[in-house]
């Protein structure tokens, strides 16, 4: 038997094709396009995400026909938050706001407010990237769609419904949407009607290991696949990555470098801190949570500069920033698209600091990696102050094939970075691992083992790192004003 698993991305929908042993048969991928038609805006065409999705499926089948044919189980994971708008014949309505979109910033302040227990519930502060402030956004602001939409999906469920024509979603993803009561793993009327909805409007809960649905025969049949293909229930793209490291298990870390940024650390129960702006998410295994600090930029800030420098290839771009000596370079504040944790602060944006004539595209492409990864140590001490002590974490997602970022995040954070040889695939291999286990009822101690590490990047001390860490944190305070000046005279 084989198992595909899927990664429904911001920049790119990837999968990967796993046998009963783990084994990698193929990978493919295929890139996204994400619009901004106002400044703050991010969306995308859902029909994008199905498209591709059915492009990379093709890749993987004529790559491994044999193998393909095989086929017993598809999971799923995807970028959160993306509220996907559909009619009761399940016509999208409109592009999906994405994760990264902060235009609901001040909708967060009023569901606060008419729930004084959101966070007690959610286990998460308001934050404009959920997909409930979205929704009372559009009830101001487009309200012919808000009162026509029916169903309220995130982008890889939306693709779970072309495959299957049923409406579902996991634990892990739906903890992300501000509707679900995370401790009891399960809608949460009062967040619901807060926002002008009810469970009608929600996909059906499963968790993330279990049966979904089965595909459709007519795709089945299109594949070449005579016999059923199950969909497991799948997993918002962290948890998957966690997953596909094995990070599942109380105290596991994870540092995720994608187009966003972040720590993970797995937990048996339900342990909220929102005021440091950590999110509190059920694990996409049953009994399981997990913690996360989330910055919005992390390796799209470095596809943003090797864009603005005109560097065509990035490992060549990260060669030359390594060899760049720190104390001459500027400091970056990584808040090209707002910024969560710790701050919270959707009016925050990117500032080189300490520019010079004699600084060029390495200096700036340093800065950049660096900004990054004192964002991501200010992730680490969110969830310490949450009571929460990683020792190590492993490193995945685009910017783990980076050597040199992993040596920063670690000096930064204090914790040991872990690398190996399949980091960047965590995703697509999580979502695999978790159709095996729908398909199968292995449990995940069997499945979700941890693969061998390649490299453990500890630590150094560095002085001058340590100063540069202290200044960058002192910058965001005194700038806090004024970007929130700066976004009122913009709007």
């Amino acid at each position: 038997m084989t198992y595909l698993g899927i990664d429904i991305g911001t920049s790119e929908v990837k999968a990967i094709l796993l046998d009963d042993a783990q084994a990698i048969l193929a990978t493919s991928g295929v890139t996204l396009r994400v619009a901004s038609p106002h400044p703050g805006w991010s969306e995308q065409n859902p029909e994008d995400w199905w498209h591709a999705t059915l492009d990379v499926i093709a890749a993987i089948r004529a790559a491994q026909p044999v193998a393909f044919s095989g086929l017993r189980g598809i999971g799923l994971s995807g970028q959160m938050h993306g509220a996907t708008l559909l009619d009761k014949q399940q016509h999208v309505l409109r592009a999906a706001i994405l994760w990264n979109d902060t235009r609901a910033f001040a909708e967060c302040v009023e569901l606060e407010a008419l729930v004084p227990e959101s966070r007690a519930i959610t286990g998460n502060q308001a934050m404009p990237g959920f997909t409930a402030p979205k929704l009372l956004w559009l009830q101001k602001y487009e309200p012919a769609l808000f009162r026509a939409t029916a169903k309220v999906l995130l982008p890889k469920d939306y693709v779970a419904l072309r495959l299957t024509g049923e409406f579902v979603t996991d634990m892990s993803d739906a903890s992300g949407t501000l509707w679900l009561d995370v401790a009891k793993r399960d809608w949460s009327d009062r967040m619901l009607a807060a926002t002008g909805l009810s469970r009608e409007h929600m996909p059906r809960l499963v968790e993330g290991s279990a049966p979904a649905a089965q595909v459709r025969p007519a795709l089945c049949a299109e594949w070449g696949i005579s016999h059923p293909v199950l969909l497991a229930g799948g997993a918002g793209d962290n948890a998957a990555a966690a997953v596909g490291l094995g990070v599942v298990e109380p105290g596991a870390g994870l540092l995720s470098l994608g187009t966003s940024g972040v720590l993970f650390a797995g937990s048996d129960g339900f342990a909220p801190n929102p005021g440091q702006g950590v999110h509190a998410f059920c694990h996409c295994l049953p009994g399981r949570w997990h913690q996360m600090s989330v910055i919005l930029s992390a390796a799209a800030s470095l596809s943003w500069v090797a864009q603005l420098t005109q560097s065509t290839d990035i490992g060549e771009l990260v060669a030359q920033a390594a060899n760049v000596e720190a104390r001459k370079a500027p400091l970056f504040l990584p808040y090209l698209s707002g910024e969560r944790t710790p701050h919270n602060d959707a009016n925050a944006r990117g500032v080189f600091f300490g520019l010079a004539s004699d600084h060029g595209r390495a200096e700036l492409a340093y800065s950049v990696m660096e900004g990054v990864a004192f964002a991501m140590a200010d992730g680490n001490e969110a969830l310490r102050s949450a009571g929460t002590h990683l020792s190590q974490a492993s490193f995945v997602g685009g910017g783990s094939r980076s050597r040199f970022w992993a040596q920063l995040c670690a000096s930064a954070s204090g914790m040991t970075v872990l690398r190996h040889d399949h980091g960047a695939a965590g995703g697509t291999m999580g979502a695999a691992r978790l159709a095996q286990m729908a398909v199968t009822g292995r449990p995940p101690v069997e499945v979700c083992t941890r693969p061998p590490v390649a490299e453990a990047i500890a630590p150094q001390a560095d002085s001058v790192l340590a100063d540069r860490l202290a200044r960058y944190r002192r910058l965001y305070p005194l700038l806090r004003e004024e970007f929130a000046a700066a976004a009122e005279a913009a709007r």
